[in-house]
């Protein structure tokens, strides 16, 4: 697709989300939010024990309970296998909407709906479960031995993962120099405001209906038919909007348990996870454990890495093998090392089921890579920066493994912004001049890598419909599921732009399946890089026929025809003009049709974002606190369509960058149990202990986005924890390896 030039003054300029007005007001209806006549209301019972067999269910006491209309477990429910994540929807399929198997605890036992949640939670304590407890792994290592057993068929080991370009071996005999470290991130809550809910609908036709918050829909409808034995046409699948989502919500989670409530009682079900119920039995980050071998050149060249990765998947596939091939693909974008190798086992442990999260893997391996890198700088002699300047990808950077170009990469325009932007090499005297003092100022930084879709691994498609009204606005149909982080905004920009119609004169429908086309899901980066071409395209078919009919009506070639402020305007004589509504009412009166346009955007292309990101922090060596002082992001976006918009998704992305380095994490028992299971015992960062970030833009555009534009959400999360705990690391003189690094961590390396 041609790249265009934005000229309506719409691309480019700050614009809030479409319904932040109601949102702010408290009018957005959630779905947590909406009720139905007749409505019930839904609680899970949840297993206690890690790993066992349900020897006996007793249900009879709860299905009796006054105000009880159904109970449901593993002995009614349908015994279909599935994969509740729609981008491996025919990968590994290991879930059940109920199994006679539970495998961590927090795993889905039985559930009930009533006529109140109160009746409903009663009816849970009446349920009567025998299990026979199966042995349990907590740690892969443990899951990965030797006649360890099987949490699933006959391996614990899902598909192991390599990928590598130029020979390893003979790069690391060429090194000067060897580095080898094991690095731990932790799993992490994706902490969206809104918890996982859904509300369904059985109508006595057969039709299946369910709104929920999801990321998916489509794959949602495609699991839903699968598991249900419904035709698609049969069933529905409705995002009303979503309160937070960072991957968290492309799985299905709580549908088929209210979908199968709905179908037994013939009446709408809702079912909203509290958020204990929430952080132990959604999804979260994968925990991993990495260990990196890198072998450079005294003159600072890294020749060759390998990177070995055990990746802990929790108790079922899900999205697992996505972030795992997504890891391998992004491990080679950003240096321009000839010799590379990327290996991963992803196992399956008796832990909460992990999942997509913002960044795909990508904050994992670069916390890893770009801690090494901070080691292997001081080891040499050299700045940071020099190291990274060295090594980092340039414009015409590409793929070792096929040469393929990486689009129009930044990295080194985004470190060198970043020096500027926060004032490097003072803050790097400040470090010097408290090296011996009780509170330490650390100075680090980390450049990361994210992708733009997934072309080159399946088909990347978005579907828009775009539909005239008779007094000139428009409706835009989207599949595309908007996260809060604005998606449908910017189509909407586009649309505007594209069209000369103001914002507030374009309607949005948006990812309902009955009425949308086809979009593959609302993740991997895909917003902007995707979805927005697609809104380009369709808006660029429906300016077509909007010129052709305007050329009827005006008796001017449309060539000479162009769209501004709802008008149609002849480019050399600017009088001579019509306003939409009167080439709408042309093209019914003259040719009897209506203005509407219907098309799907396939990506061609692969383009990468970067970013370089600086942090300064205070760390107390009595009692091993760290405050971060200040924060500096740069990003490599190609073309700021909405600088607002970018701005808050990069600080929004430090705020839960920051919170993985410094606090976040799981807490298990040696049960198995999530023992951090409210805010306030998790802790992720308020704003009170959030620094002053400084925002910088690297404009080089991107010759296949949409107006040269590449993405942002996900690549502005990803170098954060290696920054600051690169930071840390530079205040006490000591590497840090482990995440998140509290205080007790703080003291064990100043003491170690």
């Amino acid at each position: 697709m041609e790249l265009q030039t934005p000229k309506n003054g719409v691309i480019g300029t700050d614009m809030p989300v479409r319904d932040a007005a109601l949102k702010v007001t408290g009018q957005f209806k959630y779905v947590g939010d909406m009720t139905l006549p007749h409505m019930l209301h839904a609680k899970v019972l949840f297993s206690p024990v890690a790993h066992a067999r349900i020897k006996s269910i007793d249900i009879s006491q709860a299905e009796q309970l006054e105000g009880v209309r159904a109970v449901v477990c593993w002995k009614n429910a349908p015994d279909a296998l599935f994969n509740s994540c729609g981008e491996e929807i025919d990968g590994e399929k290991t879930e059940r909407v109920f199994d006679s198997t539970v495998r961590y605890v927090g795993d889905k036992v039985a559930a009930v709906a009533a006529e109140t949640a109160k009746i409903a939670e009663q009816a849970l304590k009446l349920i009567r479960v025998e299990y026979e407890e199966l042995p349990y792994y907590l740690e892969p290592e443990d899951a990965l031995k030797e006649g360890a057993y099987p949490i699933h068929k006959d391996s614990n080991v899902i598909e192991e993962v390599v990928q590598e370009a130029g020979d390893v071996e003979k790069g690391m005999a060429e090194a000067d120099y060897i580095y080898e470290d094991d690095f731990e991130t932790p799993a992490i809550h994706h902490g969206a405001i809104e918890t996982h809910t859904s509300l369904a609908v059985y109508e006595s036709s057969g039709k299946l209906t369910v709104y929920t918050p999801s990321q998916d829909v489509f794959g949602h409808r495609t699991n839903l038919s699968r598991i249900f034995g419904l035709p698609m046409s049969r069933v529905r699948v409705v995002n009303p909007g979503i309160g937070g989502g960072f991957g968290g919500k492309i799985d299905m989670v709580t549908e088929p348990v209210t979908a199968l409530l709905a179908m037994k009682t013939g009446r709408p079900v809702r079912l909203v996870y509290t958020r204990r119920e929430d952080i132990p039995s959604s999804r979260n980050r994968h925990s991993m454990k990495l260990h990196l071998k890198t072998g450079m050149k005294k003159d600072g060249t890294i020749v060759a890495q390998e990177m070995d990765v055990i990746v802990n998947a929790g108790a079922y596939a899900g999205g697992t093998m996505s972030i795992v091939w997504a890891m391998s693909g992004k491990y080679f974008k950003n240096h321009k090392t000839p010799n590379l190798r990327f290996h991963a086992v992803p196992v399956y442990t008796n832990t909460p089921v992990a999942g997509a999260m913002r960044g795909f893997g990508s904050p994992q391996e670069f916390f890893a890579q770009q801690c090494q890198l901070n080691r292997i700088a001081k080891d040499l002699g050299m700045d940071i920066i020099q190291l990274q300047l060295k090594n980092l990808v340039e414009p015409d950077g590409f793929d070792q493994r096929d040469g393929l170009p990486h689009g129009n990469p930044r990295p080194i325009d985004c470190v060198l912004k970043g020096m500027e932007l926060s004032g490097y090499e003072e803050a790097v005297r400040e470090q010097e001049a408290a090296a011996d003092s009780r509170y330490r100022i650390g100075v680090g930084m980390a450049v990361a890598a994210h992708g733009n879709g997934v072309f080159g691994v399946r088909p990347d498609t978005t579907g828009v419909i775009i539909k005239m009204n008779e007094d000139g606005t428009a409706v835009m149909f989207t599949g595309v599921s908007d996260m809060g982080n604005g998606s449908v905004t910017t189509q909407t920009q586009v649309v505007s732009e594209i069209l000369g119609i103001p914002m507030s004169h374009i309607e949005c429908v948006q990812a309902d399946t009955d009425a949308t086309l086809w979009d593959m899901g609302n993740y991997s980066s895909r917003g902007t890089f995707v979805s927005c071409s697609a809104a380009l395209k369709v808006a660029g078919q429906v300016k077509t026929e909007l010129l052709k009919e305007a050329s009827g009506l005006l008796k001017v070639d449309e060539s000479e025809l162009d769209l501004k402020d709802q008008r149609v305007y002849c480019t050399f004589r600017p009088d001579t003009s019509a306003s939409l509504a009167e080439v709408i009412k042309y093209a019914k009166q003259a040719h009897g049709r209506d203005i509407c346009c219907a098309d799907t955007f396939a990506s061609c292309a692969m383009a990468v974002s970067y970013g370089a990101h600086f942090a300064k922090v205070q760390v107390d060596m009595e009692n091993g606190s760290v405050k971060v002082l200040d924060y500096t992001a740069v990003h490599d976006i190609g073309k700021a369509l909405n600088p607002m918009g970018v701005e808050g998704q990069i600080e929004g992305a430090v705020q839960m960058g920051i919170g993985y380095a410094l606090t976040e994490g799981f807490i298990l028992d040696d049960k198995g149990k999530v023992k951090n299971t409210t805010l306030k015992q998790y802790h992720m960062l308020n704003a009170q202990e959030m620094p002053p970030i400084k925002v910088g833009l690297v404009e080089q555009i991107e010759q296949s986005g949409p107006f040269g534009a590449k993405s942002i959400g996900e690549c502005s999360v990803v170098p954060v924890a290696a920054a600051v705990a690169n930071a840390v690391s530079n205040a006490v003189g000591k590497q840090v390896k482990r995440i998140p690094v509290r205080p007790a961590d703080v003291m064990k390396l100043i003491e170690s």
